[in-house]
Formats: structure tokens, sequence, C-alpha cells
């Protein structure tokens, strides 16, 4: 009798299901890069040259050199690490001025800087440790990994439906006797479906049945509203969202997670939040790039080139007779077919575009999709190139 694991039987599995991912070496995280395959030693050795429409870097300021030079001026000045938990030695006057700049974009009274944006949801859902988490059926697995972890129930209601969620918070009610707590968790962008939560009409319900709402802007957050906040603020909602999360990793160029809301939910949160407390701090180079590049959406109009690729994008493929879904930045072209999707997507990158395909358990069976996700720094040939390779693709493959 044994007791261990069998990991390569567990990988095989993977393997038979077209399940199992590998890891590959890119250049820059520009939008042309080159690639290297699942290298085991170094260097690895660069193929040719392709244009990446798969990477959250969606203003394409991970490679700017304003906000290379601010995580530089982070490291020289405070140092590459900080060096202990927040709440030892590792506050800095660098997460300070993040906190403050992200608050002020927000719209809230304080923000907290977390190590990663699940860490950030994770930490949050169990410190509040709710009663009952009502979570969108399609929210990100962070969120549901910290209902997992921090509620007593969860109850998911159908995507971006607030009657459903009415008819479950009143089921709810009526079979329950005295007090609980309520949280209502929702993306505001859904990053597979690239939708948007009608969080005017989720607020109402919310407000009903006097619950707290906590909205995850993980792929909003410096692309919507005046002040680059996310959808929350471009809805004017500021004051009705509870817990607004985000993300450093993807517009704003760095890494980390936020949380931001009045000055009692940041100060417990800085006490009762596992994943804060017991973490190292956000390194200072990622604290100060992220403030760079919050600062450089707050003061231009770097959106509108992402948006006018967005259209341009949209229109290309759904003429040539592919379906995309959502009303946002993200484009996911349907395939329907796995094993389809995944040829897409290899017949994709033999013409030079990386966009690889999203299949089950990621997304429902029979939706397999190419997600696309354009950067502003994406240049007119970029484009025609990628709708060029659609349309080759497509035809090879037999979907269009």
């Amino acid at each position: 009798m044994t007791h261990g694991f069998d990991l390569n039987d567990r990988l095989e599995q993977r393997e038979a299901q077209n399940l199992r991912r590998h890891l590959e070496v890119a250049e820059s995280v520009s939008a042309r890069t080159r690639f290297a395959d699942d290298p085991k030693g170094e260097p690895p050795e660069f193929g040719d040259e392709a244009v990446v429409f798969a990477a959250n870097n969606y203003l394409g300021l991970a490679d700017d050199s304003r906000v290379q030079r601010a995580a530089e001026l982070g490291a020289r000045t405070v140092g590459t690490s900080a060096g202990a938990s927040r709440l030892v030695t590792g506050d800095t006057r660098v997460h300070r001025g993040l906190e403050r700049d992200l608050a002020a974009s927000k719209g809230t009274e304080r923000a907290l800087v977390f190590s990663s944006g699940y860490a950030a949801n994770i930490g949050t859902i169990d410190a509040l440790a709710p009663d009952v988490v009502f979570s969108d059926e399609l929210n990100h697995a962070s969120i549901i990994d910290g209902c997992r972890v921090g509620a007593s129930e969860t109850v998911v209601y159908d995507h971006c439906d607030p009657a459903d969620l009415r008819d479950k918070m009143e089921t709810r009610a009526a079979d329950v006797d005295g007090d609980e707590q309520w949280l209502v968790v929702t993306d505001s962008v859904f990053s597979m479906d690239g939708d948007i939560a009608p969080l005017p009409a989720i607020c109402d319900v919310v407000d009903e049945y006097g619950a707290w709402l906590m909205v995850d802007e993980a792929h909003a957050t410096g692309l919507f509203g005046d002040s680059s906040g996310g959808v929350v603020q471009r809805e004017g909602l500021s004051d009705r969202v509870d817990v607004q999360l985000g993300t450093l990793s993807k517009a704003l160029a760095s890494q980390g997670g936020y949380i931001a809301g009045d000055e009692v939910l940041i100060e417990y949160l800085l006490n009762a939040a596992r994943s804060f407390v017991f973490s190292t701090g956000l390194s200072p180079p990622n604290a100060a790039a992220a403030r760079e590049a919050l600062r450089i959406t707050r003061e231009t109009d770097r959106t509108a080139e992402l948006w006018d690729t967005v259209a341009t994008l949209r229109d290309g493929l759904e003429t040539m007779g592919y379906e995309v879904l959502g009303e946002t930045h993200i484009l996911p072209v349907v395939v329907g077919d796995r094993d389809d999707a995944l040829e897409l997507a290899d017949r994709l990158r033999d013409h030079g575009i990386v966009a690889p395909a999203i299949r089950p358990p990621t997304v429902p069976e029979g939706t397999s999709r190419i997600r696309v996700a354009p950067m502003a720094t994406h240049t007119a040939d970029d484009i025609a190139q990628c709708l060029d390779a659609f349309r080759t693709a497509g035809r090879e493959v037999g979907v269009l």
C-alpha cells in the first residue's frame, strides 16, 4: 500500500483531455515579441517575431519608458523588496503614495495594496466572513476561492441577472430567522465574455436588502471613467459600492492588487486580512511602476487608442462571420468545439499571431473561443495582420 501522489498519471489525464498547459519564455512584454517553446535550459532559443493579442497589458505601459524609470527609481530610493510585512517594517512612502492615488481615482477615503489581486479577493472575503455570499456565476476564480475560504455559504446567481439575484435574496430572507451578514460579489468586466455587470441595477437590489456590495475591477481599472478608476466610477457609484477591488497587473502594467473603501474598512482589513498581514509588502519597484501608470492613465487619453483598435478588430472579425461576444476591450471570438479552437489558435500562431484558445473548464462546454486582447500600442499593421490571420486560419480550419 502506498500513500503518495501519482502526478504523472494526473498529467497524462490532462494531456488526454487537451487540458495540459505549457510555459513559453517571451523575449519582452511588447506587442511584438519572440517566444521560446518550453525551454529546459538557458539561454532560451527564440523563434520568429509574433504579434501578441493575448496579454492583459491593455494600455501597453509595461514597457513604457516612464513606467520603467519609475520602477528603477523605486528600487534605487527604497529597495528591490519591502523586506517584511507592511505591519512590521515593510510600509514605505512608495506604498503610501500609491494608495493615496488609488483612493483618489476610486473616489474613496483609503486604499490598501496587496501582493496580488488574488490575495486581495481571498483575504477580504475571509476577513469579512459573511454568512452568505451571493456570487455571479461567471466570477473569477479568486472570488470563488475567496468564497470557499471565507463564506459560511455561497449562493450563485445567474450571470449579470439582477432579477435572479433579487429572487435568491428574497428566498434566503424568507428561509432565515434573525439577522445575517450578506455580501454580493461581482466582477465589473468579465474576462472571458468581455461583458459588463449591470452595476446600477445590482446596487438597487443590494440596497433593498441592506447587504454589502463588492466589485472586482481587475479588467476595468485604468480604462473606464474620467478618473480611470473603473466601471464603478464611470457609472457614478463610488458611494454605493462598499468594497472596490482591482489589480495593478493589467492596465496599470505592474503587479499586485488593491482594496478601496472607507476608513473603517481599510483599517479593519490591514488588521484582519491574513493575505495582507502575513505577506511581505508589495515590492517598491512594482508599487512605483503602478503609481506612474495610474498617473499616465489619469492625465492622458491613452485609452482612446485602445478603443479605436477594439472597434476596428470587432468590426473586421464580425464582417468575416465570426461571433464576437462582449462590449469591452476583451474580444472573445467564439469557435464552439474545443479541438477546432485549439487548431485555430495553432494556425493563427503559424501566421504570426499569438491568441491562445480558451476551453473548458475555463468556459462552458461548446463555447471554446479565442480571447483577443488588443493593446493601445498595436499598430495599424499589427491589426491588419491579425485580421488577415483570422481570415486565412479560419478557412484552413473550416470555421469560416
